[in-house]
């Protein structure tokens, strides 16, 4: 159809050109429409397709939108975000005027970028062609604000066609609200909506769980079910992340049952939230075997296995998946480097800890940002003296994963009651309400003899109405009784 329609444009040989460079395009664009749950291996022909695709392009005397439209979404959907902008801008070059088809793509590119200029340069040429009123186009333009935090636009945006609106324009909003963590308008919507799809409910339940609303992301997981909505990828990640933050094993098999009665075959996407939940929750044989079944493993498949390793005092197994990983070629971030080193240090690894660290920039261009590794790492060693040194050479004077990690390394090897009391005090500055630091700080003082203070801590912490806990514990639920893992280092 669409070839039947540039047809009268362009001569014989053109035609014949562009109707390859929709079938190489289709082939290219099809297998990858959900290129998020495909393998590193699937996007190998990909790259040969587009270079194919690309040729034929070029061989189109005076390519109209259509060529152009088809690599943009090519691009785009191949997580080529510049690509995709490159051949908007040739379009706009070669005069060639963009239609309705081209902005949605171009959009979708745009909303990569950190770029609110970016964002607002092609609303004006939303503006001057005479497509804001054009319900694709107006979606992706809310869509592409959000990620520029500029959701005064985006509201503005639904605002402007309340007659228009459907229930993809309320799931895009919503989802921007989602991104920058303002749940309660993005409740607000939520229950606007005249009619709701899983999307929509995905989206709320992902809000929920990203600010760590975990029980009422649960209630909203019951809700969906309750009244017969099947969930998507996105709110069963989510409902497997909030059975992991709270222990809940039995929630999170239920959940697992599920996915195995209403999913033909599991995605690294499900996987990934399989094995995390199941490290976290203390079950690493599971969680061990669920990542050998995944058929490839990405960057969060490994930190979730490596993280919950760590979590519960699993440290030379922590460390062999992380060299695993990087056997099999894929780059650890700062959150690798947080798990495995913790990993290290309770495994005694302490040379391997160090040395690591101090790769992170240099091989792997890590960021260090994550200095409460080492500090944990030299307090694991017994050196907290070294860790006070190098705490007071930091920027803003350490922050409450150092200090938290000096605390622990204090109540592990005992004594140190002036270092503890000082990384306590930075503690309670940022979080005066957190009872894990009160009770670490009593064990300390309870160590060094000092009943006094102990009972001081106890009754200040009565005061504020705070109960004693085991800090960086798990709280697990087995045969509907909580049993509390304790961990030193909660991540």
């Amino acid at each position: 159809m669409a070839e039947m329609c540039i047809h009268p444009c362009v001569g014989h040989r053109s035609s014949l050109t562009l109707s390859k460079l929709l079938y190489v395009l289709t082939l290219l664009i099809l297998p990858h429409h959900h290129h998020h749950h495909q393998s590193p291996s699937s996007l190998h022909p990909a790259a040969a397709f587009i270079g194919y695709a690309l040729s034929l392009f070029h061989s189109i005397p005076s390519p109209s939108a259509f060529p152009h439209n088809l690599l943009m979404r090519a691009h785009t959907l191949l997580s080529s975000p510049l690509p995709a902008l490159l051949v908007f801008a040739r379009m706009r070059r070669a005069a060639v005027n963009p239609d309705s088809h081209a902005f949605p793509f171009a959009l979708q590119a745009c909303a990569t970028f950190s770029s609110p200029a970016l964002g607002r340069a092609f609303h004006c040429q939303v503006l001057k062609f005479g497509f804001a009123a054009d319900y694709y186009v107006r979606n992706n333009l809310i869509s592409a604000y959000a990620p520029f935090h500029s959701m005064l636009e985006a509201q503005g945006l639904f605002d402007e066609c309340p007659s228009s609106r459907h229930i993809v324009t309320y799931n895009t909003l919503m989802d921007g609200y989602v991104k920058v963590a303002d749940n309660a308008f993005a409740r607000k919507l939520f229950d606007e909506m005249p009619a709701r799809d899983a999307t929509s409910w995905g989206t709320l339940l992902a809000g929920y769980s990203k600010v760590a609303r975990f029980e009422e992301a649960i209630e909203l997981f019951d809700g969906m079910l309750a009244i017969g909505t099947a969930p998507d990828d996105v709110a069963l990640v989510s409902a497997l992340s909030c059975c992991a933050q709270l222990g809940k094993l039995d929630r999170g098999e239920a959940i697992h049952e599920y996915i195995k009665k209403n999913r033909a075959e599991l995605n690294v996407y499900l996987s990934t939230g399989l094995v995390d939940m199941y490290a976290k929750c203390g079950c690493i044989s599971v969680a061990t075997e669920s990542v050998e079944s995944t058929p490839w493993k990405n960057l969060f498949t490994w930190n979730a296995i490596i993280v919950g390793l760590a979590m519960h005092g699993n440290g030379e197994m922590s460390q062999k998946h992380f060299n695993r990983m990087r056997a099999v070629g894929v780059r650890p971030d700062g959150v690798t480097f947080l798990g495995v080193l913790v990993a290290c240090s309770r495994a005694g690894l302490v040379d391997m800890g160090r040395s690591l660290f101090d790769e992170m920039e240099s091989v792997y261009g890590v960021e260090r940002e994550l200095k409460h590794s080492d500090a944990w790492q030299i307090c694991s060693d017994g050196m907290i003296k070294e860790a006070m040194e190098m705490i007071e050479g930091m920027l803003m004077n350490g922050d409450a994963y150092v200090w938290g990690g000096v605390l622990a390394g204090c109540r592990i090897h005992g004594g140190n009651v002036e270092i503890a009391e000082v990384a306590a005090r930075h503690l309670l500055e940022r979080n005066p309400g957190e009872s894990g630091i009160y009770s670490i700080l009593a064990d300390i003082y309870a160590t060094a003899r000092r009943w006094e203070d102990v009972a001081r801590i106890r009754k200040l912490m009565g005061d504020k109405g705070l109960k004693r806990k085991n800090v960086g514990g798990s709280f697990i639920e087995v045969d509907h009784e909580t049993e509390t893992t304790t961990a030193v280092v909660a991540l």
